[in-house]
């Protein structure tokens, strides 16, 4: 692939922090690029029209999000290809579970967010008061697409934060990722204007719209943005063609009520169709919304049913292991088409052109020509020769995120196999660390007797591991920067809240 940039890594300490960490001026904030969407005033002051928040900036403030700001009364955006670590993670992590069933992806997520819900489960980066740089990476459009290439990768998904805030970014790297043949996917609470939404529409392909609520208070209340503005800039890219699914993160006590299931079930249905599928998912407990347990999985089954009993065609269940609602059935035979377990999946009933093995009704999925195999030269390891890091799930928590370093010359492997249970041993997948990259991927429970994921390095590559409390979360702590309080709340929450620890 030629014409691309030499890939770079920030990996630099933070700042010595002489401020409360709510006040530091991060270096990470202090360069910024001409944004879009926004219309100068005579006051000097900017009106970004990037979400429906419309904020007018002072000269030298920020809006909202704090990652777009008034610089000389022009509006700039501070976190164009600022980001956190690019992640390999499987397509179902977003949500998305009826677009190239089992697909990897390479995830990209952000820095700043146009919300701000009390119980983010990614607010230690999309609150950019709390950003370190130690967190941030830096990246150029082309770096991210040829990570995407020469792995093997189809589908680049923007995602955690928010990529609203990133708007120039994605644009940029999305236009570039098409040019070679990849697919993107947004996954987005879409507080967007309808203009913004209109030019992701031109290079954009999947879109996973988390729905926080069907209520306009809760929006108003607790997210701090607006329902209508969502349902309408969904509406308006479903019309468009594009592949749509609905997710809506059911959060303990707060929107958890069949009620709640209804309204947005029928919404679906009457503006959507009955082919969207509809996620119910479940919450853990994060920033200020720590008093209550994970969602009780039977008020996530109740839901469920409610948006079947509605006519509700495909509803699925998120973050939750050992349940039949993770598969997919053909809604006239009844047969499984894609059997899921956690995050990995695989369309065990469906044929190449996405009908019913068992009844050849046409099924809502798309599906993707298998890549070619990356043109990686990997340089072989004998197992006995590897480093070996073992990790045990906890309690709820089932997923690992694997930042792997190297200071190596060669290009090594990193393989990941199956620690106990029947499968103990099982090669899970194995992943190309090139010399001095930085790399981080996803590991999670593949079966229900698993006790963990074994990782075998390779000379001179090491890696840290971080615990990933549900699909949605971006961990920024490592697995030994933390104690083990809880496999409810994270450990930054805890923190955050001042509570003590079990």
């Amino acid at each position: 692939m030629s014409g691309f940039l030499t890939r770079s890594r920030d990996l630099r300490p933070p700042r010595e922090a002489t401020l409360p960490r709510d006040q530091q001026q991060w270096n990470w904030q202090q360069a910024g690029r001409p944004a879009a969407l926004y219309s100068a005033r005579p006051d000097g002051t900017v009106q970004c029209h990037l979400s429906p928040r419309n904020c007018v900036i002072r000269p030298g403030a920020v809006g909202f999000c704090r990652v777009r700001a008034n610089r000389g009364g022009e509006l700039v955006t501070l976190n164009y290809g600022k980001s956190v670590a690019m992640t390999e993670e499987t397509i179902e992590t977003e949500a998305v579970y009826h677009y190239a069933p089992g697909a990897r992806i390479l995830s990209m997520g952000n820095i700043g967010c146009m919300m701000n819900c009390d119980y983010c489960h990614n607010w230690q980066t999309s609150q950019a008061r709390y950003v370190e740089d130690r967190s941030v990476h830096h990246y150029t459009p082309e770096q991210v697409v040829e990570s995407a290439v020469e792995r093997g990768i189809q589908v680049i998904s923007w995602t955690y934060n928010d990529p609203v805030v990133w708007h120039e970014f994605v644009l940029d790297t999305a236009r570039l990722a098409r040019r070679h043949g990849l697919v993107n996917l947004f996954k987005s609470a879409f507080y967007i204007s309808l203009e913004g939404a209109k030019e992701l529409c031109e290079v954009i392909d999947i879109f996973s719209i988390s729905l926080k609520s069907m209520d306009p208070t809760f929006y108003k209340r607790v997210t701090k943005g607006q329902l209508q503005p969502v349902l309408d800039a969904t509406a308006y890219v479903f019309d468009r063609g594009k592949h749509v699914e609905v997710s809506s993160l059911l959060v303990t006590d707060a929107n958890d009520r069949e009620e709640d299931a209804y309204r947005l079930s029928r919404w679906v249905l009457d503006r959507l169709g009955p082919d969207v599928p509809v996620h119910f998912v479940r919450f853990h407990p994060d920033y200020k919304y720590t008093q209550v347990e994970r969602t009780p999985v039977d008020r996530l089954e109740r839901a469920r049913a409610i948006a079947l009993a509605e006519g509700v065609r495909y509803c699925y269940l998120g973050n939750v292991y050992d349940h039949a609602a993770t598969n997919s059935y053909c809604p006239r035979c009844g047969s499984l088409a894609v059997e899921r377990y956690g995050l990995v999946a695989s369309p065990v009933g469906l044929t190449a052109d996405a009908r019913c093995r068992t009844c050849d009704e046409a099924l809502p999925f798309r599906l993707l020509a298998r890549p070619d195999n990356a043109a990686l030269a990997v340089v072989d390891v004998d197992d006995r020769d590897r480093p070996v890091v073992d990790h045990e799930w906890r309690g709820d928590v089932k997923a690992v995120h694997v930042e792997v370093t190297s200071a190596a010359s060669a290009t090594y492997e990193v393989v990941v196999r199956v620690l106990g249970g029947a499968s103990d041993g099982r090669e899970i997948k194995r992943v190309p660390v090139l010399p001095g990259a930085q790399y981080r991927f996803i590991a999670c429970k593949s079966a229900s007797d698993d006790r963990g994921v074994r990782v075998q390095l390779a000379p001179d590559v090491h890696a840290n591991l971080y615990e990933v409390y549900d699909r949605a979360h971006f961990p920024t702590n490592t697995i030994l920067e933390i104690e083990h309080s809880s496999d409810a709340v994270p450990e930054a929450a805890i923190r955050l809240q001042g509570g003590s620890r079990a």
